[in-house]
C-alpha cells in the first residue's frame, strides 16, 4: 500500500502526511508504535537511530559517510516533511537500509506520528 502522488502533492504539513499513511493504511497511527520502529533493528545492519540519533532531536550523522544529517523530528528542524516527494524518496531510500524493504503506510504513519511528538521545551 502506498499513497498516490496526487494524495501526497496536496499534503501541506507533516501532520497531514501523517493523517493520509494512516488512512491509506486503514488504522490510526500510534506514535509508541513509530518510536519502537525508530529505535529497533529490523533484520538489518542499521535502524533508524543509528543516523538520527535515538531521539531525533538533534543533529545526527550517516553511519556510513559520516554526513551530517540535520534533525528529523519537525519541531526541531521546521523543513523536514513539507515536501512530499521528498519525503516518499527519503522513506524509499531509508527503509531499504533499514528493513531491506519499502516501508508500509502504517509504519511511515507511526514513526512521523512519534516526530511529531517531539517538542521544543520552553
Amino acid at each position: 500500500m502506498s499513497l498516490t502522488l496526487p494524495l501526497l502533492a496536496q499534503a501541506a504539513t507533516p501532520a497531514e502526511l501523517a493523517q493520509r499513511y494512516a488512512a491509506d493504511a486503514g488504522r490510526p497511527a500510534d506514535a509508541q508504535r513509530g518510536q519502537q520502529f525508530f529505535t529497533s533493528l529490523h533484520g538489518r545492519e542499521w535502524r533508524c537511530a543509528s543516523c538520527h540519533g535515538a531521539k531525533p532531536t538533534q543533529a545526527g550523522q550517516h553511519a556510513a559517510t559520516g554526513k551530517a544529517i540535520l534533525p528529523l523530528a519537525p519541531a526541531f528542524n521546521p523543513d523536514r516533511f513539507t515536501d512530499a516527494a521528498k519525503v516518499e524518496k527519503w522513506f524509499r531510500r531509508n527503509c531499504n537500509d533499514v528493513v531491506g524493504r519499502e516501508c508500509t503506510a502504517i509504519e511511515k504513519a507511526d514513526v512521523l506520528t512519534w516526530l511529531l511528538t517531539l517538542k521544543v521545551q520552553p
